[in-house]
């Protein structure tokens, strides 16, 4: 199940990694508690929470375990995770789409996906609406727009890291950044009217 919680070991993820492959079971617990955070608010930010997100947490440490080996620090160890949620994700949301086409009755309207809310904090009353508004907003970008948020936006990714976890270059990352930022700001236009100012925190 995906969880955010933290870990006080000292140890490198070098020292983590080296340990690991010599199937130190320990180390590679301690780089999942390291890194289960980051991997949650990627899977939550593209899926929302649920079965499915739990299911891509996992499969995302999983992944990561069988390629130890060929793992060689290319990109910071946080970059490599966050490339196999967001790629695992991607994967859910087609599987998603695919499946609510399939089964859906003709009568239904051709809507927008469902709310795909970010690892957002909540505070209560107001707050809780602006956050309600932001998700909406979040959940109707495309994909790649969607990814770009939640890397750069959300989890305060830099634009390198952000195209290396997507495996794009930093031009296209700035590219649709400005676009999904100016697809959240008409979107968020008649709340501002209405005296809700929406913050993406």
């Amino acid at each position: 199940m995906v969880t955010l919680c933290s870990v006080s070991d000292d140890s490198s993820d070098t020292q983590l990694l080296a340990r690991a492959r010599q199937g130190d079971h320990d180390a590679f617990r301690q780089i999942v508690v390291r890194y289960e955070p980051v991997v949650a608010a990627t899977v939550i930010g593209m899926l929302g929470r649920g079965d499915d997100a739990d299911d891509v947490g996992q499969e995302t440490f999983v992944r990561f375990h069988r390629a130890l080996e060929a793992f060689r620090g290319e990109s910071a160890l946080k970059t490599y995770l966050v490339r196999i949620a967001m790629n695992l994700s991607l994967n859910a949301l087609k599987q998603r789409s695919r499946h609510r086409w399939r089964f859906r009755s003709r009568d239904q309207e051709d809507d927008i996906p469902e709310a795909v809310a970010p690892a957002l904090a909540v505070d209560a009353g107001e707050a809780l609406e602006q956050r309600e508004v932001v998700r909406n907003a979040v959940a109707r970008l495309g994909e790649k727009h969607r990814a770009v948020v939640t890397l750069r936006l959300l989890q305060g990714l830099s634009v390198r890291e952000t195209a290396v976890a997507l495996g794009v270059p930093e031009g296209t990352v700035l590219s649709r950044l400005a676009r999904a930022t100016e697809q959240l700001r008409t979107a968020l236009r008649p709340y501002a009217r209405d005296g809700v100012n929406p913050e993406i925190r």
